[in-house]
């Protein structure tokens, strides 16, 4: 059974940084499409980044330029590089690891709060 354990959440001022892990047991790291997703109070959650095995990436518009997705596959472990934080930004984010609609998991989410 594949599980997800995101880490590297907190609370940072509008402009600052932070990095997010997650880290994947329980199957093969390297056959699954990897993201981020975010999900903010009272909105639907959404895609932030994505990244292949092969590490072509996605991001979603609202963080180009400013988020990097990367993945260690040796490590089994993906990060989110996020820059220039915006009060936006605000959001629970969740770690997924996809490869069919029978292997798509959720790790439990990590609170990134934005805020002066």
């Amino acid at each position: 059974q594949v599980q997800l354990v995101e880490s590297g959440g907190g609370m940072v001022q509008p402009g600052g940084s932070l990095t997010l892990s997650c880290t994947f047991s329980g199957s093969i790291f390297g056959v699954y499409r990897m993201g981020w997703h975010r999900q903010a109070p009272g909105k639907q959650r959404e895609v932030v980044a994505t990244i292949t095995g092969g590490g072509s990436t996605n991001y979603a518009d609202s963080v180009k330029g400013r988020f990097t997705i990367s993945r260690d596959n040796a490590k089994n472990t993906m990060y989110l590089q996020m820059n220039s934080l915006k009060p936006e930004d605000t959001a629970v984010y969740y770690c997924n690891a996809f490869v069919t609609m029978e292997h798509d998991y959720w790790g439990q989410g990590t609170q990134v709060t934005v805020s002066s």
